[in-house]
């Protein structure tokens, strides 16, 4: 569940996230995983030495792009308006407006309906600031109960404006269970970066055994909450607070191996030792790592990128190049939220994914 992608998405945030705590909510303006956590953080550990990357032989998968995944409203989540800088979300029962800096353009709503909210978030929202919730009409707590196709969760209001899921990535979740119960054989999947759990949770109750991996202990203890409130409990996941490319390396070491693999890393981020995660620079190795780790009749690997300047074809390009001679196809282009009132899609993020067939 980062932020969202306008002008400040280059900015490197100092709170630790190389497990994304960001919610799904935003992708520019505020660390992804990171902006949620206000852990100390040891001197940062030194580098392991550079994996050697070789330009893999072999053809490379087929294509398909751009692709865009769509995330339409619905009872549980709707963008019910966007514009001048902001958005108007619904959550479960309540309205929130958060800064949005992809909507340039102006509000379908009429003032009315943007002053009659539970919450906006306000203060600083560069991001490496922190804000707050002010709250027009009752008090809220920081947690409120929320639904995900029938996975129920908790909300949060955190300082860094998320609220503890990514709508968006919906499309992804419900993709990937598919490929889950028709894999009809015992399924493994790997979820680094995982944040809050939804993704983790929604690949349990589909039948996978699931390993959950984010560098902050506080977004960890969230999702274990999430995983008792969706009375998910008896669900095989393993919940591990790791640095999530050490945590690869290692399993690699271990001839451990995944079915399905998610990984939805910041552009800038510290691991729990501080460990320092930096996407231009660490995502190839990262990429060449999840590839090693797959079984042998694997079926997806999904990376999301956020707050990026680049265009999807750059990771698309990695994706293939490192899935050469693995067959299948690669699919990538932009995760949208489609809104209410005016019909606009807002774009939330990148992403490329490789799959079996």
């Amino acid at each position: 569940m980062k932020p969202s992608r306008d002008k400040r998405r280059d900015k490197r945030p100092q709170p630790d996230r190389t497990s994304q705590p960001a919610a799904r909510g935003e992708r520019s303006d505020a660390p992804r995983r990171a902006p949620e956590k206000a852990e100390a953080h040891a001197a940062p550990e030194p580098k392991t030495a550079p994996r050697q990357l070789v330009r893999r032989e072999g053809a490379l998968p087929a294509e398909r792009l751009p692709v865009i995944l769509e995330v339409a409203p619905n009872d549980d989540y709707a963008l019910l308006d966007s514009g001048n800088g902001e958005k108007l979300e619904q959550y479960g029962p309540y309205r929130i407006v958060r800064p949005e800096g992809q909507a340039i353009w102006q509000r379908a709503l009429p003032a009315k309906e943007w002053n009659n909210v539970d919450a906006v978030f306000t203060g600083d929202t560069d991001e490496e600031g922190m804000g707050r919730w002010r709250f027009p009409k009752t008090p809220l707590g920081e947690t409120w109960p929320m639904r995900h196709d029938g996975i129920d969760y908790l909300g949060r209001f955190t300082s860094f404006r998320h609220v503890g899921v990514f709508p968006e990535q919906a499309s992804h979740w419900d993709h990937m269970a598919g490929l889950i119960r028709d894999a009809k054989r015992p399924v493994k999947v790997l979820n680094l970066f995982g944040y809050t759990g939804l993704a983790s949770l929604v690949a349990a109750r589909a039948g996978a055994e699931v390993t959950h991996v984010d560098a902050s202990k506080k977004a960890i203890g969230w999702a274990r909450e999430n995983q008792e409130i969706a009375r998910l409990t008896d669900k095989p996941i393993r919940w591990i607070c790791e640095d999530a490319m050490k945590f690869a390396e290692r399993e690699e070491r271990r001839g451990n191996a995944y079915d399905i693999i998610l990984f939805d890393p910041p552009a800038y981020g510290r691991g729990p030792k501080g460990e320092v995660w930096q996407l231009f620079e660490d995502l190839p190795a990262l990429t060449d790592i999840c590839r090693s780790i797959l079984t042998p009749k694997p079926l997806a690997v999904v990376l999301t990128a956020y707050s990026i300047r680049a265009s999807f074809f750059a990771i698309h390009a990695l994706m293939r190049d490192t899935f050469a001679s693995m067959g299948g196809v690669v699919e990538s282009g932009e995760l949208i939220i489609r809104e209410k009132a005016g019909g606009r899609a807002l774009s939330t993020s990148l992403f490329s994914r490789w799959l079996a067939k």
